[in-house]
This record gives structure tokens, C-alpha cells and sequence, in this order.
């Protein structure tokens, strides 16, 4: 699946299953949300926290997918395609970071 591809399917399924798109200030909100789920996570099983037995059934996985689900939302109702978008941020990257990390000693 394409990164358009993923943008039409939420788009269909807002339109199909979610009446409509919350607004882009509640979608932000939901976005914090689910990155704060994500984060839990890797707290608790990847992290120095100790994991309670509740969270022992979050699949990081469907997690992930929760916050990529908002952030789509998020572009396809402010206009963003996310293909172009995701295009000239790595562009962005490499011109600025050509050397950065490869000159990193913390990394080698």
C-alpha cells in the first residue's frame, strides 16, 4: 500500500464508517493520545519501567497503526498530501544532514 493509497482508504472509511472527520484541533488532541499509548509502551517493555498486567495485551503494532490512522486524518483534511510531503522532507534531510551523522562519533 502507498502512502496515497493509505490517505484514500481513511478517507473512504472516515466517509463510510465515521460520519465525519473531528475537527482538526480534536484530531490533534486524539494524535497526542495515541502517541501517549505508544509511548507506554516502550516504557513498559522496552524501557526501564515495569510493565503492569494490563498492558501486558497493547500490540505496539495496532498502536502504531492508531497514530498513523490520526495523522493521516490530520492531512487529508487540511490538504497535505503526505507522499509530496514525506518527498521534500527527505530531501530537506539529505541536503542538511549529507554529513551529519555519518561524521557522528556518538554513532560509530
Amino acid at each position: 500500500m502507498t502512502i496515497q493509497d493509505a490517505q484514500k482508504l481513511v478517507d473512504n472509511w472516515i466517509k463510510d464508517h465515521g460520519v465525519r472527520y473531528f475537527n482538526e484541533l480534536t484530531n490533534t488532541a486524539v494524535l497526542m493520545e495515541e502517541v501517549g499509548e505508544v509511548a507506554r509502551i516502550m516504557a513498559r517493555r522496552y524501557g526501564e519501567q515495569s510493565e503492569k498486567e494490563s498492558d501486558k495485551n497493547m500490540e505496539l503494532g495496532d498502536e502504531l497503526a492508531d497514530v498513523l490512522f490520526v495523522l493521516i486524518c490530520i492531512a487529508n483534511q487540511t490538504g497535505v498530501d503526505l507522499t509530496k510531503a514525506m518527498e521534500l522532507n527527505l530531501k530537506k534531510k539529505t541536503t542538511r544532514d549529507e554529513l551529519r551523522h555519518v561524521n557522528n562519533p556518538k554513532l560509530i
